[in-house]
């Protein structure tokens, strides 16, 4: 398992695949190699002593050896397509640790004392972004009242579906005021409706994946969460433990599309759905990964107090709230 030490000095890598590129291990250190006419062409060294996870986005070849070193340095390893499908997933960090996942199977899904800390921080990081915005318009200041407003309610909550719904109608209130100044319709996951939408749908995508590998590392079965239910093939856990940092996607976009670094000129329309060019993608995808890294400390040490916390079985008060500055 990580220490705080190995979160400072071991980085976080990100391959971009877009053409066909191997990785192989080569006197201890892995190298990306990429195939030229000339034969194989060595485009990076890392060493695995500075690796913390890997990312691998796009077409690659994957060899034993670097299995076998990413067991023994711990390292997760994540390979996706090219549009952030994720197709595989290593790390046997901690997957031993079976004292958390009984856990976590026995946690009650009536107790939602957890799963109102986690939308709670949400909603609180919502309107700390609303609170942030130079523009004061009637629809921000609203929207900071209604904020409050259901904070209020939620702290009341004593039934899931209440917190369900507390959680969908203040999301609607955010994205309606947060990103009006730059044509905001509605929020629309998955469906590609306009470019907006398929950002974000990128930035919580990469957000997902990043998240992932934190809580691989010690241990938990990310299908069983605490708030999202059981369902087939759904990472439950990972959609609860998103949920404060959806924040950090969600200003990035709105600064992106305001500077013009992301713009409607970067889709192409196809079957009434909009997809970001093939040109652009590294782009976008440097964009969001660049922004996580900058909060890599912060992320693992509120999985690290989540897993301590859950593991002691601490009070309410005790669980670990992530705060946008």
């Amino acid at each position: 398992m990580f220490t705080h030490k190995d979160i400072q000095v071991r980085s976080i890598f990100v391959v971009n695949c877009f053409e066909k590129r191997h990785l192989r291990v080569s006197n201890g250190e892995l190298l990306l190699e990429e195939e030229t006419d000339g034969g194989k062409k060595t485009l990076t060294k890392l060493p695995f002593q500075k690796i913390l996870a890997l990312f691998v986005i796009g077409h690659i070849t994957i060899t034993t050896p670097l299995i076998e070193k990413c067991t023994k340095f711990g390292i997760p390893l994540i390979v996706m397509k090219l549009s952030l499908r994720p197709i595989f997933f290593f790390s046997i960090t901690a997957e031993a640790n079976y004292l958390l996942r009984q856990k976590q199977y026995l946690f009650s899904k009536d107790d939602l004392s957890i799963a109102k800390i986690l939308v709670e921080n949400k909603i609180r990081n919502q309107l700390r972004l609303l609170e942030k915005t130079r523009l004061k318009t009637q629809i921000i200041e609203n929207a900071k009242q209604e904020c409050r407003k259901f904070l209020i309610q939620l702290s009341q909550a004593a039934h899931y579906e209440v917190i369900m719904g507390i959680e969908g109608k203040v999301s609607k209130i955010f994205f309606a005021a947060y990103f009006d100044a730059i044509g905001w319709t509605k929020r629309c996951p998955r469906a590609k409706i306009d470019p907006l939408n398929v950002t974000l749908d990128i930035g919580y995508t990469i957000l997902f994946n990043f998240i992932e590998a934190f809580v691989r590392l010690f241990g938990f079965d990310p299908y069983v969460g605490v708030y999202h239910r059981l369902w087939f093939k759904r990472k439950s856990l990972i959609c609860d433990l998103i949920e404060p940092f959806r924040c950090i996607i969600d200003r990035k976009v709105r600064k992106a599309f305001n500077t013009k670094q992301c713009k409607e000129e970067d889709f192409v329309l196809q079957k009434d759905e909009y997809i970001l060019k093939i040109e652009r993608r590294r782009d976008y995808y440097k964009m969001f990964y660049e922004v996580l890294v900058g909060q890599k400390k912060e992320i693992f040490e509120y999985v690290r107090d989540y897993y301590r916390c859950f593991m002691q079985r601490k009070s309410v008060p005790d669980y670990p709230q992530f705060l946008i500055k």
